[in-house]
């Protein structure tokens, strides 16, 4: 046996399955709004109904309806918060028949109604420790309009600004991305203020494909976007989203999309001692 060409393939096998995998995550966060068919899934997939359901629940711990369903709830939440819109157009938006069913499965999933969510929205945004930014910053966002990107990306499911983060970084940075003109994002896929664990799913994005593998892509950006700019190292970005959402958010009159936030690595630090010269955009999406 050569076992060269055996491991080759069993590594192809297991991209192939991994991208499978990501498309329909990505074409799942797309369209979790309306019912999606066996025929869509297996088009996307290229796997029978039955194989891709056997996949996504053994790869990603849950079933594609559950995924489905917590997308829905987890996006209506996210309206909740950012938006004035009532609580049933926010229900048949996300994809529910009525207020009923969308309400029965808020509560399943957080714990509370959809109406005690927006009475105590400022709470959850605050938190009990943290009180609405009086410093003597203001932030300033710049309200710019992005085209959509396709970037190519690699994933990792944990805490926000964790050190597994850096370790996903490291390792997609082990990528060839020569092409000229290589941008870096990272797109935080869920919003951590309202998800029922604290971890999130966080995508580490070049603008350019892999020389050395076929990662998956999708595109990001599209619409408008509050720009906020963070200078100085990584480590203390929290600061910055803790002004966002503990002081500025409250009186900006904007209404929020329910797409990712994009963070955009304008300059990144090669060495410690060049950390005061990272440049970090973060990108809040707007309706």
């Amino acid at each position: 046996m050569n076992f060269r060409l055996y491991f080759s393939e069993n590594f192809k096998r297991m991209e192939d399955s991994l991208n499978c995998i990501y498309r329909v995550i990505n074409y799942m966060e797309k369209n979790y709004d309306h019912p999606v068919s066996v025929k869509e899934l297996e088009d996307i997939s290229h796997y029978s109904y039955r194989n891709i359901q056997r996949i996504f629940k053994y790869s990603c711990g849950e079933t594609i309806g559950a995924f489905q369903q917590r997308l829905k709830v987890e996006n209506a939440y996210k309206r909740i918060l950012y938006t004035q819109e009532n609580l049933t157009s926010i229900a048949i938006e996300v994809g529910f028949a009525n207020i009923a069913s969308f309400s029965k499965a808020f509560k399943q999933h957080f714990g509370i109604s959809p109406k005690t969510a927006r009475q105590s929205k400022e709470q959850l945004l605050c938190g009990d420790a943290i009180l609405p930014i009086t410093s003597e910053v203001v932030l300033k966002p710049e309200i710019v309009y992005l085209k959509p990107v396709q970037v190519y990306y690699q994933s990792i499911n944990t805490y926000y600004n964790n050190e597994e983060i850096e370790v996903l970084w490291e390792k997609f940075m082990e990528n060839d991305f020569s092409g000229t003109g290589a941008e870096y994002f990272g797109v935080i896929a869920d919003e951590p203020l309202i998800k029922t664990e604290i971890n999130c799913r966080y995508d580490a994005c070049s603008s350019v494909q892999s020389e050395t593998r076929k990662l998956p892509s999708k595109m990001i950006f599209g619409g408008k976007y509050a720009r906020f700019t963070h200078s100085g190292s990584y480590e203390t970005i929290d600061d910055t989203y803790t002004k966002i959402y503990a002081g500025w958010i409250f009186n900006s009159g904007l209404e929020f999309s329910h797409t990712p936030i994009i963070e955009k690595y304008e300059n990144h630090a090669e060495n410690e001692d060049d950390q005061e010269k990272q440049l970090t955009y973060i990108l809040l999406p707007l309706k």
